[in-house]
């Protein structure tokens, strides 16, 4: 992993496909500073119900596909969360990575299904500000509830830092007021040099002499 520093050890959740940061996230690429907090697979679980469809089928060959296609996707799908943004990597036969960062974070919901509440997996969604929908999904991920939290409080630091930064880039109360009052003092010299042309040479009444 590019640019990757000494760091704390990222949460990986108990049911993430034995996860091995070492190798399954050579195709993260994170700046220098970034910390990987948090980082999984979809919940082993998840696959229960693809099986559960694809294991009767096996006989006669259809379940096969179906099976392997679970399997690959699961294993070519990871998730992550660094301190500065949201990851993650799909595809089989080609790499897609989508990265969102938490400046552009608006809303972070998360749905379990009956299924997914007893074996502990669920999909965390991830809007961001302008989109019309989930820009961003952590499918069958496990422990949903502690994801969100986790997305939540990074989100809210990103804005809090944002928020300190535009408060420093303002000017304080002093400033504006030296500013107005060094305005205030170049009006009144111009008035004052006005007015003392105009004492110099004053203007006389003009008549009309034929």
């Amino acid at each position: 992993m590019n640019g990757q520093t000494e760091q704390t050890s990222p949460i990986v959740p108990d049911g993430s496909g034995d996860l091995d940061l070492s190798t399954d996230l050579d195709w993260l690429s994170i700046d220098d500073g970034e910390e990987i907090l948090w980082a999984s697979t979809a919940h082993k679980s998840s696959l229960v119900p693809s099986f559960a469809i694809g294991i009767p089928l096996v006989f006669i060959l259809i379940g096969i596909p179906i099976l392997i296609a679970a399997y690959l996707d699961f294993k070519n799908t990871n998730y992550v969360v660094t301190s500065r943004g949201l990851y993650r990597k799909s595809g089989i036969l080609s790499r897609d990575v989508q990265q969102i960062g938490f400046d552009k974070v608006q809303n972070i919901s998360y749905m379990q299904t009956a299924v997914g509440s007893y074996f502990g997996y669920g999909n965390v969604n991830v809007s961001t500000a302008g989109s019309s929908g989930v820009e961003l999904q952590f499918r069958s991920v496990p422990e949903p509830a502690q994801l969100q939290d986790l997305i939540t409080g990074q989100a809210e630091k990103r804005s809090e830092k944002r928020d300190r930064e535009g408060r420093a880039d303002e000017p304080s109360k002093e400033d504006v007021l030296a500013n107005i009052l060094t305005e205030l003092q170049a009006i009144r010299t111009a008035i004052e040099s006005t007015n003392a042309i105009e004492q110099e040479h004053p203007r006389g009444d003009q008549t009309d002499e034929r």
